[in-house]
């Protein structure tokens, strides 16, 4: 990992892989492709702009799924931190809406 302010710019989930770290998959990932939230992402680089995602369910002959390279915009950010954040603000919104109701 970079540093703890940003998650990996290039990170997969296949242990065989360089690119693959255990603590920042534990930690957790979000990754939003081309404006849509992707929570079925197998690698990705996000200075490249690509992510690579499952075939369906297609695999090779070791088992392994067969992926596509998907490219265009690719923001990331650590679920830990990003989620709690604007779940809680979006909860306020709705029960400061609800009051004035």
């Amino acid at each position: 990992m970079a540093d703890d302010n940003s998650p990996p710019d290039r990170l997969s989930n296949n242990p065989r892989s360089p690119h693959f770290d255990m603590g920042a998959l534990q930690r957790g990932v979000g990754i939003r492709f081309k404006g849509r939230e992707r929570d079925d992402v197998e690698e990705y680089c996000a200075s490249e702009g690509w992510i690579r995602v499952a075939a369906g369910r297609a695999v090779d002959r070791h088992g392994v799924p067969v992926t596509v390279k998907l490219s265009g915009e690719v923001e990331t950010w650590w679920r830990d931190a990003g989620e709690g954040g604007e779940e809680a603000a979006e909860e306020g919104e709705a029960g400061e809406a609800g009051q004035d109701a």
